[in-house]
């Protein structure tokens, strides 16, 4: 386990060192889209009874925090770790694919719960916030934290430039987050974009979060843990097999 605790305190470690950039600069960002839209339609959008639209808003955007700096910090290492060609000190030890799964998606899970308690810190002052379910604002923070981290992973191991991983994140992650209800339900969207976010997995990450503030949500949410887990699953088995047989990491 030796291997595996360098490797994760090193993870940990490379996004704690700039921590302006990595923790800071997300929850100014998560905060701006609060004063936006909290300020503008507060007072004229209500999606569930008896809650203000910015109580609503404040878990969707601390869910995309994490969500998103998850993604970043795998994706962002590996990639760094390829073009400075330090990837082989990370290939060289005897650590298994596991090993190395588990230090970047946990280290991900990491910094994608800090950013999204310091986003919660910040904006939980601007709307009185109730935790009907705090087991599932657990389970689904971490789980969507897991999802994203290894997510990061794969963009990180197929990507060979950093402008591959940006289309990654510009035309997947990106579009398939703000189009999970972070910002609305989709009960107020037509039914052919209602059958639409169906199919999009970060709605349920959303959607489940959400839940547990509020104990409403637009979709059961043993209904979205089942698709939650069931895509981590997925995605952690591509990432596994990757890693395994090194793809695009052992020349």
């Amino acid at each position: 386990m030796i291997g595996f605790q360098t490797l994760f305190y090193k993870e940990i470690l490379r996004f704690w060192k700039v921590a302006m950039q990595t923790i800071t600069a997300p929850i100014m960002t998560a905060m701006l889209y609060l004063l936006i839209f909290g300020h503008v339609l507060d007072s004229h959008v209500q999606v569930y009874a008896g809650v203000r639209y910015t109580s609503f808003l404040i878990p969707g955007l601390v869910m995309m925090s994490v969500l998103q700096n998850s993604f970043a910090n795998a994706s962002s290492s590996l990639m760094q770790s390829k073009i400075t060609g330090n990837l082989v000190f990370i290939l060289l030890p005897p650590l298994s694919y596991w090993e190395i799964f588990s230090a970047y998606v946990l280290a991900s899970i990491v910094r994608g719960l800090t950013v999204g308690l310091g986003v919660f810190v910040i904006t939980a002052w601007f709307a009185d916030l109730t935790f009907v379910a705090p087991v599932w604002i657990i389970v689904f923070s971490v789980m969507g934290a897991a999802i994203l981290g290894t997510m990061g992973l794969i963009a990180g191991i197929w990507a060979e430039k950093f402008d591959q991983l940006a289309s990654f994140q510009n035309f997947l992650i990106m579009p398939a987050t703000f189009l999970s209800g972070v910002f609305y339900s989709i009960h107020s969207l037509p039914p052919v974009w209602q059958a639409v976010s169906s199919f999009n997995p970060f709605f349920y990450m959303i959607d489940g979060f959400r839940y547990g503030f509020f104990g409403q949500s637009d979709v059961q949410p043993l209904h979205s843990l089942a698709v939650v887990v069931g895509f981590f699953i997925v995605l952690a088995s591509i990432a596994l097999s990757m890693l395994k047989r090194g793809y695009k990491l052992r020349s």
